[in-house]
């Protein structure tokens, strides 16, 4: 089969990974990927456990050049969730740090690498694979599910090369990883990056240490990828006001809207520096990216996600299904493009199934378009409450409480005829409930404030309105 990633293709000397003193060229890459697949005697899955270090990097590419199905996993994965995985989808192989081996009792170990060991898991009745298949990924919510997004070959390259033409991504690029692997957004900047024959600094340090930054100038890296939770971060840590990064020229977000404030202040912080800031929609379903915000209208259109990608397209559609072509009405965003994955999984006996998408994908996101083209998400299809039979929509009642309590630890859950709001400031309690009457007439007794010790939050930085929904 025809690999995904031609690492032949580029400058055998040129670096492509660099991990602390390590320098791992594209020549040394390329064989170590190679040696780490190799006992893959047989296409079956494998339980990639991700860290961002150059073996779990390597390991991840040389299984998709080498047809191995990928399942790549947090190495810190939750104990049940794991036993969970693997009861459902039966693993031939996993790939993981050598600490961790313990969990597969009765595996054979293939080949020890660095700090990583390619185990045989013993696993009986390996699942049958559709030839397309290539690559797993956990849904963003699946939390505690063993839903799956099965992506193909074709999905993954397709992606990769417009993510690469609309960021004008080079070989001279020297991205820092900010993201873990095993989320969509973190894999889109490795996979793009390595396809452009540049260079990828890795870490695990948060964006909020200081030995983050400090190895950001060390290495002169050139861009950073953030979802919101990580630019409210650096708000806090007033990244606009104090930061001195001379290498930094393109700073991307994605993962969910950031607050129209946020956004509109690194969009002129990045025109004040010579700065690319490029504003990001997109979903595991679709790969990674389905929509972008140009630079050049960071700030004009700020709040939008933007236009489609290269290769794809936008619909709205309304509640029958058919298109709005009238701007600024809202609607279902539809998205077709070869980026669409061919669907999920739950089980062992869906790796087999084809593509079920067929190149379209409804969003579940409410949005509109302007009269210049420009998308705007404005909710969620299911992100809806009805009060007293009246649609509620919880995103917008966030937004509304952000801006006027001047704090971004609030989320709205609830059900019919009840509005959950949480807080971790419990003297906002009395006048929130009193804002949203005032504001939206919504009774009272129809509102409930809880005062939590934090907002639960995924690890990239999405609320875990799941957790918040079990806490009424």
């Amino acid at each position: 089969m025809e690999p995904l990633f031609d690492l032949t293709s580029h400058k055998e000397s040129a670096v492509a990974l660099v991990e602390g003193e390590r320098r791992i060229g594209y020549g040394e890459l390329a064989i170590l990927s190679d040696r780490i697949a190799a006992p893959c005697d047989e296409r079956r899955v494998v339980f990639v456990f991700c860290t961002n270090t150059v073996e779990s990097v390597a390991g991840y590419v040389g299984f998709v050049n080498h047809g191995v199905v990928p399942l790549l996993l947090d190495a810190g994965v939750d104990h049940d969730l794991l036993t969970h995985l693997v009861e459902s989808y039966r693993p031939t192989y996993a790939w993981m740090p050598t600490k961790d081996t313990g969990f597969f009792a009765e595996a054979n170990a293939l080949l020890e690498e660095g700090p990583y060991t390619l185990l045989e898991t013993g696993c009986a009745n390996p699942p049958a694979l559709d030839e397309r298949l290539g690559l797993l990924m956990s849904t963003s919510g699946s939390t505690g599910s063993p839903k799956l997004v099965r992506q193909s070959y074709d999905n993954v390259r397709a992606n990769t090369r417009s993510i690469v033409e609309y960021l004008g991504i080079t070989g001279d690029e020297r991205a820092i990883t900010s993201l873990p692997m095993n989320y969509v957004y973190g894999l889109s900047v490795i996979n793009s990056h390595l396809w452009a024959g540049a260079t990828l600094v890795l870490t695990s340090q948060a964006c909020y240490a200081k030995g983050f930054w400090q190895l950001f100038r060390e290495q002169e890296c050139t861009s950073f990828a953030g979802v919101p939770f990580m630019y409210e971060m650096l708000e806090k840590l007033r990244f606009t006001t104090k930061m001195e990064l001379p290498t930094l020229r393109t700073m991307t977000q994605a993962g969910g809207k950031l607050a129209p404030d946020l956004q509109d202040r690194f969009a002129h912080y990045a025109k004040d520096h010579g700065i690319d800031f490029v504003v990001m929609y997109g979903a595991s379903e679709a790969t990674a990216r389905m929509g972008y915000l140009p630079a050049a209208h960071a700030i004009d259109k700020r709040g939008s996600m933007g236009v489609a990608i290269p290769g794809g397209r936008f619909e709205i559609v309304d509640e029958d299904g058919k298109v709005i072509d009238e701007p600024n009405v809202a609607g279902e965003l539809v998205y077709y493009g070869p980026n669409v994955t061919l669907g999920y999984a739950l089980c062992a006996d869906d790796l087999s199934l084809g593509d079920v998408n067929k190149g379209r994908l409804a969003t579940g996101d409410v949005a509109l378009r302007d009269e210049d083209g420009f998308h705007y998400i404005v909710g969620r299809m299911k992100r809806f409450v009805k009060i007293v039979g009246r649609r509620t929509n919880l995103d917008e009642m966030e937004r509304l409480l952000i801006r006027r309590f001047d704090t971004l630890d609030v989320a709205c859950a609830g059900h019919d005829d009840l509005l959950a709001v949480f807080v971790v400031d419990p003297s906002i309690t009395k006048d929130v409930v009193e804002y949203i009457y005032q504001t939206t007439e919504i009774n009272r007794r129809m509102i409930c404030v809880k005062v939590v010790d934090e907002i639960p939050k995924s690890a990239a930085g999405k609320t875990l309105y799941g957790q918040l929904n079990e806490l009424l």
